[in-house]
């Protein structure tokens, strides 16, 4: 069985299989046609899978052409989960966000493997890429594909290979950024060796699924703890009268022994805001406390009520209540240049003000309108910025520096801003660093 799925992957002839056509799993499918592969692409929302299909992609770095292009080589798009059993490797690429309490929530990973259970033969390679924490694969996905009576390593390969998606980053791409592939046993880890091995530049095995998930947790946990100091470091200099952009830029010409990281209003992103909860609540049940990985999530946690009080001061110095007056966001995007607000400062800031009954609305270039999100709503379209506009609004806070914005015209005519990127480095009467 081993043999014969491996020539599969070594011919091109295996149809691969990605469930859940999002950020990770869009550029992933597209990079499986690109060298060969015959494509499934799952997923549960019709209205996404319609557009896939037609050849329209809602995710800004992945153009309709590209995606027309995949889809005339060999890319199916459905959300019929039974056609999982045509399916040769089943990639899972779905959300594992956090619930109220701050704890994982797998309910994505479940439900999807409860879905293909009834559909899973002998011969396929199923792997997870969603991060989660270390004995997720071992814990929730083993019992549940070898419910039906397949052996792991022998009938069915079960493996774990954290994705590392970095959108709008031009200098890598899915098939240039190293793969981490740990398996259930040594049949597992050379299947998933070659299912990735022919689509990315450079697959790197490690010794178990627990070590490839925790993998994943250390690269983002280690920038979420570096981040959490720096944004520290800001509230201090702040407080001191010392711009911490100089400071990091300074720090930063040191050769050797130092990387610049810079402070922002809070954290965003699918993966860095979630994946330090995931290693603190697993390490409790091993008895653990992660107290240095919690303090970091508790900081970057924090700076957006650090905006919004520097916001609040600014408007009161100027005889100003927060309630009924017109704040305009500028960018709400988890990051400059992308289209990408899963867990966005910005949005959450924009609720901030919201509860204590500012006027909302925001201009963002790469979000045309409010998307729908499970944490947040809002009835908004992106607005131009124009002299008028900037003028009109009692605050402008700048959340996200998309390099699209005329930031000269934005320090001309507007009379507040609230600068949380360090964009405005200057001395100004209209600008309060935040």
């Amino acid at each position: 069985m081993t043999q014969t799925l491996l020539s599969k992957l070594d011919r091109r002839e295996a149809v691969i299989g990605i469930v859940g056509m999002g950020y990770v799993g869009q550029p992933l499918a597209l990079r499986y046609v690109n060298v060969g592969f015959r494509v499934l692409g799952f997923d549960i929302n019709a209205d996404r899978v319609a557009e896939l299909n037609a050849g329209h992609s809602s995710i800004e770095h992945i153009a309709d052409a590209d995606m027309a292009a995949a889809i005339a080589r060999g890319l199916t798009c459905t959300t019929d989960i039974s056609r999982i059993t045509q399916a040769d490797a089943i990639i899972m690429c779905v959300p594992t966000p956090l619930n109220k309490y701050r704890e994982p929530d797998l309910s994505y990973v479940t439900q999807t493997c409860d879905a293909i259970a009834p559909y899973l033969r002998a011969g396929q390679v199923v792997s997870l890429e969603s991060t989660t924490y270390p004995g997720t694969t071992e814990e929730e996905i083993l019992p549940r594909v070898t419910a039906g009576g397949l052996v792991a390593g022998q009938d069915i390969y079960i493996v774990y290979s954290p994705e590392r998606e970095d959108p709008g980053n031009a200098d890598f791409n899915t098939a240039s950024i190293p793969k981490i592939v740990g398996g259930h046993t040594s049949a597992c880890l050379e299947v998933g060796t070659a299912l990735y091995t022919a689509a990315i530049d450079r697959v790197v095995p490690v010794s178990s699924t627990k070590a490839a998930e925790m993998t994943k947790l250390l690269e983002n946990i280690q920038r979420a703890v570096n981040i959490g100091l720096v944004n520290e470091m800001k509230i201090v200099a702040d407080r001191m009268g010392i711009d911490i952009f100089e400071v990091v830029d300074a720090a930063a010409t040191k050769p050797f022994g130092f990387s610049a990281y810079y402070p922002g209003p809070g954290l965003g992103g699918h993966c860095i805001p979630i994946d330090p909860f995931y290693l603190t609540w697993k390490a409790r049940e091993y008895g653990l406390h992660t107290r240095f990985i919690e303090l970091a999530g508790e900081i970057n946690q924090r700076m957006p009520d650090y905006v919004l009080g520097k916001l609040i001061r600014a408007l009161n110095d100027r005889s100003k209540p927060l309630a009924g007056v017109d704040i305009l966001f500028l960018g709400i995007s988890y990051k400059k240049n992308v289209d990408d607000v899963r867990e966005s400062p910005a949005v959450q800031l924009m609720e901030l003000v919201r509860e204590h009954g500012g006027r909302v609305s925001y201009s963002d270039p790469h979000v045309p309108r409010f998307p729908q999100m499970r944490a947040h709503s809002f009835d908004l379209v992106s607005e131009e910025i124009s002299a008028a506009r900037l003028a009109a609004a009692d605050a402008v806070v700048l959340t996200t520096d998309h390099d699209a914005f005329d930031y000269g015209l934005i320090l001309e005519h507007a009379v507040l801003i609230i600068d949380s990127r360090g964009k405005y480095r200057d001395a100004a009467p209209n600008v309060v660093r935040a």
